[in-house]
């Protein structure tokens, strides 16, 4: 069956920057550098040091044959090397790989690296990880669905509260009966192996994630980049330098970007408050991930920095428990710069002073992101990477095609209808047809009947017509719900049909929320094999600019 596509628009709880960002990009030429489909960058090669790019190869050659990535992403990272732009996505690291979204971003990334480079300059597909970050209840679960439920698999290790950065935090023992779990619901078979080989008692959250997302997108030539390490915070440490020194600069820039996007009737995605910083300090001695905030500055101000200072040279700051000055910050970033770790609005900035990186990836929250990022991008590097939306996809089963055929019911139903509404139309679809016949001569006539009878009382008197209405809606009310016992009546007397309407919630939009979102995408690789992977890069092109119902 063909794909359907339909607006972005009806995925809930979507933000009105976003949409426009996707509707209206000539609204939004102030804070983006291009809108969402143009691709002139396919063209234009990065400017980016060649001594810079060696260094960034040799760090990827090692990090990704520990990944056991194969001869395609080494073959990316040789083309790297000799001068090639990036496609990146990223994601946080989550158990299992995560959400459905986690293999659109890769799909989409790769798809986009192979259209721009059919258009006649090379660019290789990275895949991020988000191994700083430290939500641990965000990261440490996955949703696999059953028969009757979503189950949820969830990972604490024993450091629930303690704020460390996920991606390096040991599995250990309590992932093996996880993996026995996940094994039960996902059935045996190659992607299961992979996982196991994956989340070994010895690896980390990142080594792992990053282990598995290798060898899901193996032969796409997907390269794989965990910058959490001291050798990648050194090729970045100028963006981190920027952040100390430039704070009060870089904090007013995005304040005046904050009352620009007010202005134009936008909400900032991440607030800027009195005294905070871009960066998190790792603690020395418990290795928590802690907000550096700003005890004392010069004075925030968007204008350049006189000649020859240093902004907030003079500013105190602070982490947790502990204050430090900027000349102790700028000391540990030269000894131990991996301690020092960018917020949600200098990451993107710190990516791409690693990579080469020609267009980004991301989702709504991401995207919306960066009409901040994009002021720190200009006062950092001098130039903004152009961004694009993910691939956005529910993915349907052959048999949930047909319970959707068979009940006459479309993926906006369920998005607009509560799963009562939905199961009353499936019951009064499914009277017998005697019955809809009667109802509906029944109906046809009241309506006709009573739009020439209150037509009437109302040619006599305005009032008189005006209470003729109201009966009238009463009447057609009662009607109603004569269709809506009849409907009852047909749930009651045939249960499976709304055990089939649950299911089709469960299935494409489990728990109010997009599949997406929700459902790990280790049950579609369990179910669908290696041909999952090459049929999600087939549609992340941009042909949908909205939702696309892709059927398996």
């Amino acid at each position: 069956m063909n794909p359907e596509c339909y607006p972005i628009t009806m995925l809930p709880q979507t933000s009105r920057l976003f949409l426009d960002f996707l509707e209206r990009p000539d609204a939004l030429a102030p804070f983006y550098v291009r809108g969402a489909y143009a691709e002139s960058w396919a063209g234009e090669a990065v400017d980016f040091d060649r001594s810079k790019r060696a260094q960034l190869a040799d760090l990827l050659t090692e990090q990704n044959r520990s990944f056991g990535a194969g001869e395609a992403a080494m073959a990316n990272i040789e083309r790297l090397r000799t001068g090639a732009s990036a496609v990146v996505s990223g994601q946080q690291v989550v158990l299992f790989g995560g959400p459905l979204l986690t293999l659109l971003k890769a799909a989409t990334a790769i798809r986009k690296a192979q259209d721009a480079s059919a258009a006649g300059y090379p660019h290789v597909p990275i895949f991020w990880l988000a191994s700083e970050d430290h939500d641990l209840d965000e990261a440490g679960h996955l949703e696999l669905p059953t028969r009757h439920e979503v189950r949820t698999l969830r990972w604490d290790g024993g450091h629930t509260g303690a704020a460390r950065p996920v991606g390096n935090l040991q599995l250990g023992e309590s992932i093996v009966p996880l993996l026995d779990e996940a094994g039960a619901l996902l059935g045996p078979g190659p992607w299961l192996e992979d996982l196991e080989r994956a989340y070994t008692p010895e690896a980390t959250f990142g080594s792992a994630f990053g282990r598995w997302i290798a060898s899901v997108f193996a032969e796409h030539g997907l390269i794989v980049i965990d910058a959490s390490t001291r050798a990648f915070h050194a090729l970045g440490a100028e963006t981190l330098r920027r952040a100390i020194t430039d704070a009060d600069r870089l904090a007013g820039r995005l304040l005046d970007r904050d009352r620009e996007l007010a202005a134009a009737g936008y909400h900032s995605q991440v607030l800027v408050a009195p005294g905070s910083s871009l960066l998190f300090l790792l603690d020395e001695e418990t290795g928590a991930r802690l907000p550096l905030r700003r005890e004392r500055s010069q004075g925030v101000s968007s204008r350049e920095p006189d000649a020859g200072a240093t902004d907030a040279q003079g500013g105190e700051w602070k982490a947790g428990k502990k204050s430090y000055s900027t000349r102790e910050l700028l000391a540990i970033l030269d000894a131990a710069p991996e301690r020092l770790s960018p917020n949600a609005l200098l990451r993107p900035v710190f990516q791409d002073t690693i990579l080469p990186t020609a267009s980004y990836v991301g989702g709504p929250a991401e995207i919306a992101y960066f009409a901040q990022s994009q002021v720190l991008y200009e006062a950092i590097l001098g130039r903004t990477t152009p961004v694009s939306p993910r691939l956005s996809a529910t993915l349907v089963e052959a048999p949930v095609a047909a319970a959707m055929a068979r009940f006459g019911v479309t993926l906006p139903d369920f998005f607009r209808l509560s799963p009562d509404e939905l199961a009353q139309r499936v019951g009064a679809r499914s009277i017998p047809v005697e019955g809809k016949q009667m109802m509906a001569r029944a109906g046809n006539a009241l309506d006709e009947e009573l739009t020439a009878l209150t037509g009437w009382m109302q040619a006599l008197d305005a009032d008189l017509g005006r209470s003729a209405a109201v009966s009238a809606s009463k009447m057609r009310y009662q009607m109603n719900r004569l269709r809506r016992l009849a409907a009852n009546f047909q749930l009651q007397r045939d249960a499976s049909l709304r055990r089939h309407v649950d299911a089709l919630y469960l299935a494409l939009y489990p728990d109010r929320h997009p599949q997406e979102r929700v459902l790990g995408g280790a049950w579609f690789l369990a179910r669908y094999g290696p041909g999952l992977p090459l049929l999600l890069v087939e549609h992340a092109s941009q042909q949908c600019p909205g939702h696309k119902l892709i059927y398996l």
